[in-house]
């Protein structure tokens, strides 16, 4: 064998050794198979009276006051799912956003830790400016590394 058909051996044989080692710690570590058409859109809850349990899971829930005085600050409090999701190596939520209307209110990003709980909280401070029709829309979206990006929104009057 001459030295040039050893080394295309050997690089080739390399490469689908490393590959395949590739694949299987990525089978170890995401056992988890992804539903690819939950990426292809922005996920919302269909029926508010029959969630799904991934909608049960994964929407955003809004927890701010139905009203508030233009000027003042107030607190917005987001949390992922009915019952808190979970957060694993292998399943957690990347980030958290908060906006007021079209503009951006804030982001938190997360790791991939069992140590966080997928919520966050936000002081918000409305000019009278930002509601002409006395009331403001929120909309709070998390991204799930396994099932997409979600949305929910709520409107507050604003005085």
């Amino acid at each position: 064998m001459d030295r040039r058909t050893f080394l295309k051996t050997a690089a080739i044989g390399s490469i689908a050794t490393g590959f395949g080692a590739s694949l299987a710690s990525a089978e170890q570590y995401f056992p988890v198979k992804v539903d690819q058409s939950l990426f292809a859109t922005i996920n919302r809850v269909k029926d508010q009276a029959k969630k799904t349990p991934l909608e049960k899971s994964h929407a955003p829930m809004i927890s701010a006051p139905a009203s508030v005085k233009a000027g003042e600050p107030f607190t917005v409090e987001v949390s992922i799912g009915e019952k808190l999701h979970g957060m694993s190596p292998s399943h957690w939520i990347e980030n958290i956003e908060l906006a007021v209307g079209n503009e951006p209110a804030g982001k938190i990003e997360m790791q991939p830790k069992g140590y966080l709980q997928p919520k966050a909280t936000f002081t918000v401070v409305l000019p009278k400016e930002t509601a002409p029709s006395g009331k403001v829309t929120l909309i709070a979206s998390q991204r799930c590394n396994l099932h997409g990006y979600w949305e929910s929104s709520i409107d507050v009057s604003v005085g």
